[in-house]
């Protein structure tokens, strides 16, 4: 066995191979990035990331990008109360899952929050956004 072959784990891909990132090099399973862009708010997430320059946003931005992209159902328009619960789920929950699957780097202290996926994210988000009810 050639030992300069690198050997991947069953079912991980080399995403490097189709985002062209040559920047990155990470293995990650579709199952897990599927899973991290399945929610909304996740999506608004990384599309708001990824229009923004330099991939990169002030945290209080991206909550307010997120909040007028994710309507609230029980009001017209956006208000302070549906900010202040999209800022509390993205801290808690929505930034840290896409931080683990790799997608974005968040740093919570400074208050800093980048995009750090390549093409197939986008391709996944161009996808599943054609699908999306309110877009």
């Amino acid at each position: 066995m050639d030992e300069n072959v690198e050997r991947e784990e069953p079912g991980l891909r080399n995403i490097d191979n189709f985002s062209r990132s040559a920047e990155r090099e990470r293995l990650i399973s579709p199952d897990r990035l599927l899973s991290a862009v399945a929610d909304e708010h996740r999506r608004a997430v990384v599309r708001s990331l990824n229009n923004a320059a330099d991939r990169t946003l002030e945290y209080d931005a991206l909550v307010d990008r997120v909040a007028d992209r994710v309507e609230d159902e029980n009001t017209e328009g956006v208000s302070d109360e549906h900010r202040q619960r999209v800022r509390i789920v993205l801290h808690h929950t929505h930034l840290p899952k896409l931080a683990d699957a790799g997608v974005i780097d968040y740093e919570a202290d400074a208050g800093h929050v980048q995009f750090v996926g390549g093409g197939l994210e986008q391709d996944i988000l161009a996808c599943v956004g054609s699908h999306d009810v309110d877009e």
